[in-house]
């Protein structure tokens, strides 16, 4: 059997402006909108991840604070962390860690997305 990655589903109460939040910070270009039952699911591409944002109702919780057991976060590979950096906190992006080296070879910063879905950015190499 062979698996490969489909997409990545994120539930919001606020599907649009979560999906223009990764539109405008990473460049995710849209794929489409669909209702499923009474919820609006917004499509977008991100970096060939397809992200389905799926509407909740407000009062939904909210996720814990990292870190914490399941998916913790998304990470997301880029040639010089140091301009991406610079690029995202131009455009308002809120960092929870900065950009540091845990290890040779590899730069890692977070940034704090909506509902508190926590982005890596990562430099290999």
């Amino acid at each position: 059997m062979d698996y490969r990655l489909d997409h990545i589903h994120l539930r919001t109460a606020k599907p649009r402006t979560t999906a223009q939040f990764y539109i405008d910070m990473f460049g995710a270009v849209p794929v489409g909108e669909v209702m499923t039952g009474a919820a609006l699911r917004v499509m977008v591409n991100l970096g060939g991840l397809l992200m389905f944002i799926e509407q909740v109702p407000p009062e939904t919780p909210a996720p814990p604070t990292a870190p914490f057991r399941g998916i913790e976060h998304i990470g997301l590979l880029v040639a010089d962390i140091e301009v991406a950096a610079a690029e995202l906190r131009a455009k308002g992006a809120k960092f929870v860690v900065e950009p540091r080296s845990p290890a040779p070879g590899i730069k890692i910063a977070f940034l704090e997305g909506p509902d508190g879905v926590r982005i890596e950015i990562l430099q290999r190499g």
